[in-house]
């Protein structure tokens, strides 16, 4: 409650400096109301102790944080991927955080989330089940540009943006959503470092991924095309990664084919004993051989 510029401003403006990153920030207040505190933590801060307080606590805490960030700068000095490890976990806990007690929808199979054009509010994170994230060319030819489980975020490109939805987003198995609003979602974004940085080495790789997959549609051989959506399928299947059931449209929709193409591909696969059909039901048998086919 400084005047002019109080603690929040004070800690916003070190965030700042990447010089001032190991400097512990604890709050020393009178100002004890439950939103202040999580005010605080979510800026970074290392503790946030109220008044009246007990001098030994006091010089506790600062002891204790400025051996733990002293501990932190000698690893990061010998070992920086460890380093990276701790930022990592710090952010992946402030995921955790940013999706409690948000409101719950459930969907079920092939229903619309949302689709192309449509305006921006929720952050979505999957509790159960699988989404698909797709477009339709001109010609109304659907393309799965991605496959989303459990664990996953997604919307976030066009919160960031804030621009409509470039692309639609389906169920593919029964699941469960938490809806996160956009203000939540940018709050924790602008004003905590190890979020924002965990946030942007995951776009990164998204967009790398995203590159890869438009190359292979260009430039690889049918076979392989079919190889990596097997594969991609798998991956996400939590129940059993070599075991899933899927219609021939959506498979062919995510290797970027005719599904006519895709039935013959699949018929190849099955006399090579690479995988067993049975009505919708694939299983992949040769699982070495079919990651040797995508190189």
């Amino acid at each position: 409650m400084m005047p002019v510029l109080d603690g929040f401003g004070v800690l916003k403006i070190l965030n700042k400096d990447v010089k001032l990153h190991h400097i512990p920030f604890i709050f020393l207040t009178a100002k004890a109301e439950k939103e202040d505190f999580r005010k605080g933590m979510s800026l970074g801060a290392e503790d946030y102790i109220t008044k009246p307080f007990d001098d030994v606590e006091l010089l506790e805490a600062i002891e204790m944080r400025l051996a733990k960030a002293e501990k932190i700068k000698s690893i990061e000095s010998s070992e920086p991927g460890l380093q990276h490890f701790f930022s990592e976990a710090k952010a992946l806990d402030q995921f955790k955080k940013l999706s409690v007690d948000k409101e719950i929808r459930h969907y079920k199979a092939k229903d619309l989330i949302f689709e192309e054009a449509q305006s921006p509010h929720w952050l979505y994170f999957i509790i159960s089940g699988s989404v698909k994230l797709y477009q339709i060319n001109d010609y109304g030819k659907e393309l799965t540009t991605e496959i989303l489980t459990e664990g996953d975020f997604f919307g976030y490109e066009s919160l960031l943006n804030e621009t409509p939805y470039e692309n639609n987003a389906a169920v593919i198995e029964d699941c469960s959503l938490r809806l996160i609003p956009k203000s939540d979602f940018s709050i924790l974004l602008f004003n905590n470092r190890d979020f924002a940085a965990k946030f942007i080495k995951m776009m990164s790789n998204k967009k790398t991924q995203t590159e890869k997959k438009l190359i292979e549609m260009a430039y690889s051989s049918v076979r392989k095309k079919v190889a990596n959506a097997l594969l991609a399928f798998a991956k996400n299947n939590k129940s059993d990664g070599q075991s899933m059931q899927i219609s021939r449209d959506e498979l062919a929709s995510m290797a970027g084919t005719a599904k006519e193409t895709l039935i013959r591909t699949l018929s190849d696969f099955k006399s090579e004993n690479l995988i067993q059909i049975e009505s919708k039901t694939i299983k992949i048998i040769d699982l070495d051989e079919l990651e040797h086919l995508i190189g």
